[in-house]
């Protein structure tokens, strides 16, 4: 499952990103695809996100000030989760039986131009490689599986998505099942304190501290 899956997945489920979990799309981009839905177009839009970010690290790489390295880890990771989401949106489209194939190609073609771009970073490292090196290899494997993916027969490709779906619904049942039994289990416990509490505020006739007498016993 992809990192972006995953993350649809907790986020479903209502769990918090205590890491920091943050947008991958600017507000204008976010508007923007929003008024797309034909999803050849939103492929080639998210293509063009994409690009921007490479765009945007490779200025970076060229400007030496402070805190440089942060905004090229940043774009990285919006760029990775930007492929994610092409993938994502490419096997939504053949789930619903959409014909996808001239999105498909833009993306090979896209994605093999953006490996060539990150494999140059990564044949000449800048001093400061080491701070965005692993955002840097996930960037790269993203890359070229989402390329081998949009290279893929759409038949076999379609029957992966379909297998892959069921999984993560069964996923997604596995990971309500604890807290379903910890939400009953609170429920139960309620349920005896309010019974423990009525049993304590039933009425009586005896005073604070006075106990029944024992029932005398007869004599034979």
């Amino acid at each position: 499952m992809t990192s972006l899956r995953k993350l649809g997945l907790l986020a479903a489920l209502g769990i918090g990103f205590a890491f920091g979990q943050r947008d991958f799309l600017t507000t204008d981009e976010a508007d923007r695809i929003r008024e797309v839905q034909e999803p050849n177009q939103r492929l080639q839009m998210y293509l063009s996100f994409a690009r921007a970010r490479l765009e945007l690290i490779q200025a970076l790489l060229k400007d030496k000030r402070p805190g440089r390295t942060k905004q090229i880890h940043q774009a990285l990771e919006e760029y990775t989760r930007i492929i994610d989401t092409v993938d994502t949106v490419a096997d939504d489209a053949l789930l619903r039986g959409e014909d996808i194939t001239e999105g498909l190609k833009a993306v090979a073609a896209a994605e093999a131009e953006f490996l060539k771009i990150l494999e140059a970073i990564k044949a000449s490292p800048p001093p400061d490689y080491s701070l965005f090196e692993f955002a840097l290899e996930n960037a790269l494997e993203t890359t070229a599986d989402s390329r081998e993916f949009a290279l893929e027969d759409l038949g076999a490709r379609k029957e992966k998505a379909t297998e892959r779906q069921k999984r993560e619904a069964q996923e997604v049942e596995e990971l309500l099942t604890p807290e379903a039994a910890e939400e009953r289990r609170q429920q139960a416990e309620k349920i005896r304190r309010e019974q423990e509490d009525r049993e304590r505020k039933r009425p009586t006739l005896y005073r604070r501290g006075e106990q029944p007498k024992a029932p005398s016993k007869k004599s034979p």
